[in-house]
Parts: C-alpha cells; structure tokens; sequence
C-alpha cells in the first residue's frame, strides 16, 4: 500500500494531556511460570538469553555482558499453563534483536532444533512466535528501517502477510547464532483486553501514549516517539477472564523514562484520570481496568 500522506505531517495521534516522552523504552518483564528449570531451558537453549541473577524460586535473564535483564522468571509451583487466546492478559513478549542479519541467525537456529515457529511479516517489521513450555507467547523480531514505514494519513500501516524466509535467512550471512545478541532489547508488549476504548483511556489518555494504528481489526496499537508500537492491544480474547494468580501469566510489565520527574507526571496522569497509582522508593504501579500490572521507572 502507497503512502498516502504528506510526510511533513506528524505521525500518530497525540494523547489530549499528558505525553510520554520520546526516550521512553520498556524495561524487564516479570513472568510467572511453573517449572523454573524448564523455563530456563527455554529461555536460553531457544531464544538465548543468559542467567543474570539465580534465585531459589527465580531468575533474572538476559544478554551476555549487559547489566539490566531482560526477563524476570517467577517459579510457582503447579501453575497452570496458559491457555491461548482465553485469558485477558499477555498476548505476548516481543523481543527486538537488532538487525535483520540476527533474525535470520535466529531462524536458522529454530530451524537446527526442528521448530516449526509462526512468522509474519508486518511491514514495519519481520516476526518470528513461539510460546514458551507454560502457553505464554512470545515473539522475536527486527524492524525495518523507519524509511521504509508507508502511511495512511497519520496512521502507520501495519499488516501481517506470510513472511518471506527464505530471504531472511539469506540474509544471516556466515556467522551463526550464538544467543541474544547485544543491543537484544524488550521492543514491545502485547497485551489481550476486554475493550479498545477502555484500554485506549488508560494507555492512551490517561498514560500518555500515542495512538499510531488503529485500524487493524480488533486491535489498537500504541508507542511513544514515533515508534510503530511499544504496546499492542487486542479484543481476541473478548469475554475471557483474566489470568488467574496461580496460571502462568505476566506479573508485571516496566516503562522507563528518562528521569523522576517524568515519571511522576505519568503517574499524576493516571491518577488525574481516577486510576489508582500505587509509590515505592523507586517506582510507581498501576493495574490496567483488567488487572495487568505497570510498572513506570525513571533511568536516573
């Protein structure tokens, strides 16, 4: 699909008060699992993350010789797995690798181990899905260059086709994959709600992201500098509950924003709103109308 707009035109919509600013990225996710050992042989034979900090009941993972983790896993024994698309709540993690050479890497390493994965290619960027041993999802992907991203006035274009593997694989070169590589980033969360509208005037209105697409069926993606999105919002799961306290589920997710000051004004924006908004010495928390957890942290 052409672009269809003037460029000069900002992209996305603007939330009507508070804004989140531009350096905003997401921080580690917290994942309730059943089986610590499992998952660890998940997270790193699979997708190749690295044991930061090991607990008794958990453990902190991520990239080789980088100080913040990536994910949280938080071992409840005997939880049940999640079952797909039947619990308001995750939909997935995405992790954003760095290049398109590392996602070809990835896939031919999916492919060693005799995984089938989903993939789609989205325009904006290229994806790789799995679910992780408990049902929750997970996606690995790279972008394409912001360059590239085509418009419909002042909505990106997002879609999903059949990606093209065979090119991407190509593209991974000589070198193969030797675990999440450096610059492996959490890129976005995509959460399962009960209603657009209701998620938009907590993530949109009252948290201050901006709207950036918004015509995909029965979903709403949002983002803060101009990013595709940082948060995917979806009503498939629509009638469903929650995720229970003892299911495999996501605990917590984390926005981090450049200073105190601006984390502050989030969640003044929230409360302004009549959220609840809860203070600890080193962040805030909010649950959304259906009870998933954020997490709002300053870089300083």
């Amino acid at each position: 699909m052409p672009s269809t707009s003037d460029p000069t035109t900002p992209v996305g919509v603007s939330p009507p008060g508070y804004r989140l600013p531009e350096a905003t990225r997401l921080g580690p996710v917290r994942l309730q699992i059943s089986h610590l050992s499992r998952s660890l042989s998940f997270y790193g034979d699979v997708l190749g993350l690295r044991v930061l900090e090991r607990a008794k009941d958990g453990a902190v993972l991520g990239v080789r010789d980088e100080r913040e983790g990536l994910v949280e896993l938080v071992e409840r024994p005997g939880a049940r797995a999640l079952p797909p698309r039947r619990r308001l709540g995750l939909f997935h993690v995405a992790f954003l690798l760095p290049s398109r050479q590392a996602l070809g890497r990835f896939a031919l390493h999916l492919q060693e181990m005799g995984l089938r994965p989903g993939m789609s290619d989205h325009l904006v960027s290229e994806a790789i899905y799995l679910s992780d041993p408990d049902g929750l999802g997970i996606e690995v992907y790279a972008d394409r260059p912001r360059s590239s991203r085509q418009r419909s006035g002042r909505q990106l274009v997002m879609t999903t086709e059949p990606l093209d593997v065979q090119d991407l694989v190509e593209a991974a070169g000589d070198e193969a994959w030797n675990g999440a590589p450096a610059g492996t980033t959490i890129g976005h969360i995509h959460l399962h709600v009960g209603d657009l509208e209701e998620a938009s005037a907590f993530y949109h209105e009252a948290l201050g992201l901006d709207r950036m697409v918004w015509n995909y069926s029965g979903a709403l993606f949002l983002a803060a500098g101009g990013y595709h999105h940082h948060l995917g919002l979806n009503t498939w799961a629509s009638g469903s509950p929650p995720a229970a306290k003892d299911e495999a589920r996501l605990m917590e997710w984390r926005i981090v924003v450049p200073d105190r000051a601006e984390a502050d004004a989030a969640a003044e924006s929230l409360r302004g709103a009549g959220y609840g908004v809860s203070e600890d010495s080193q962040c805030w928390r909010a649950a959304d109308p259906w009870g998933t957890m954020l997490r709002i942290d300053a870089e300083d």
